[in-house]
């Protein structure tokens, strides 16, 4: 199955994907992604498509072709670094595996608040960021904000870190985030995201993390009964586009691209956050126990990650200019 599986995906990409193509004098830009059509993330994609072809006056196009119908994150990350997808959104998180400095948004507790992490990424650190992965065949156009990431369960209540003791957590493919968890006493467990609900229904860990619109969308709430909302991590989405097509466009699409991109990051906060309180209210109507425990105690915890941070020249300093920065 795996096989017929793969042998169609590649089908699929050889004959839809060969990059930005021109059609009836418009740029048509491919866009992918793992996310839902009703997720906040594909509602703002769809917003910047529009907003594109109006500062193009048609010039400029996106196609976009969501739940994974091209790949898993990191499949899509990998395609793009070839030139066969124009664009994609992709976890922070898993750009750490390719561009360092992002691994810097990963670490437990870094932001203050939620204005604390916006004036960061909006600021002068946050473009550094998206441009650190230039090296890497991608350029990033923008933070879509993810909220905040909090612990679920199957079978067993987190209230405090003794909690994870043994639990097998699933995580993303990040470093930072399997750190984390072993930090908390869970044991981390890399598995992909469209694979998940069947992992949790047959055992194969004993719970994930996420943010509550994530949470709800992939009906996790439907075999995990409990939800920790510690908010350990703040990880935000990031918008990439492949430098193949980047650097075909002249300064001017450039510019439409960049602009469609920004603005459409503002109005995804908006869709995000009623999206996030719906979700919470929805997990609870289904019998899920939310559970709001001391963050201090997970805190606590991980203060060991910044020492070993400090280690590295690049995100001390970016930690240090994280944690000075206001809000």
């Amino acid at each position: 199955m795996n096989l017929i599986r793969n042998f169609t995906l590649l089908i699929v990409i050889f004959a839809t994907l060969t990059g930005c193509k021109t059609s009836n004098d418009s740029k048509i830009i491919k866009l992918g992604h793992g996310l839902d059509i009703s997720h906040p993330v594909h509602q703002s994609m769809i917003y910047m498509g529009e907003l594109l072809e109006q500062k193009s006056m048609g010039k400029l196009k996106i196609k976009i072709y969501p739940n994974q119908q091209l790949g898993t994150e990191r499949e899509l990350v990998e395609l793009l670094q070839i030139g066969s997808v124009d664009i994609t959104k992709v976890s922070a998180s898993v750009l750490e595996n390719f561009a360092p400095s992002y691994s810097v948004l990963s670490v437990p507790f870094i932001f203050n608040n939620e204005q604390h992490r916006f004036n960061v990424l909006e600021g002068e650190i946050g473009q550094e960021i998206l441009d650190d992965g230039v090296d890497f065949w991608f350029q990033g156009l923008c933070f879509y904000d993810a909220g905040s990431r909090s612990f679920y369960t199957k079978d067993k209540p987190v209230y405090a870190p003794s909690d994870l003791d043994g639990q097998k957590i699933r995580v993303m493919e990040s470093q930072t985030a399997m750190t984390m968890v072993r930090s908390l006493g869970g044991s981390p467990t890399p598995i992909s995201f469209g694979e998940l609900y069947t992992a949790l229904q047959q055992g194969v860990v004993d719970g994930a993390e996420n943010n509550p619109p994530s949470f709800y969308s992939s009906r996790h709430y439907e075999v995990s009964k409990y939800y920790t909302i510690d908010e350990h991590t703040s990880v935000p989405d990031v918008l990439i586009v492949s430098t193949h097509i980047w650097d075909k466009l002249t300064p001017k699409e450039q510019n439409w691209l960049q602009s469609a991109a920004t603005e459409s990051a503002e109005y995804q906060k908006k869709l995000w956050k009623e999206a996030s309180d719906e979700a919470l209210l929805k997990v609870k109507e289904a019998g899920v126990e939310v559970i709001y425990p001391d963050k201090k105690l997970f805190q606590n915890e991980v203060q060991e990650m910044y020492e070993m941070y400090k280690q590295d020249p690049l995100k001390r300093d970016l930690v240090n200019r994280i944690q000075q920065t206001e809000g």
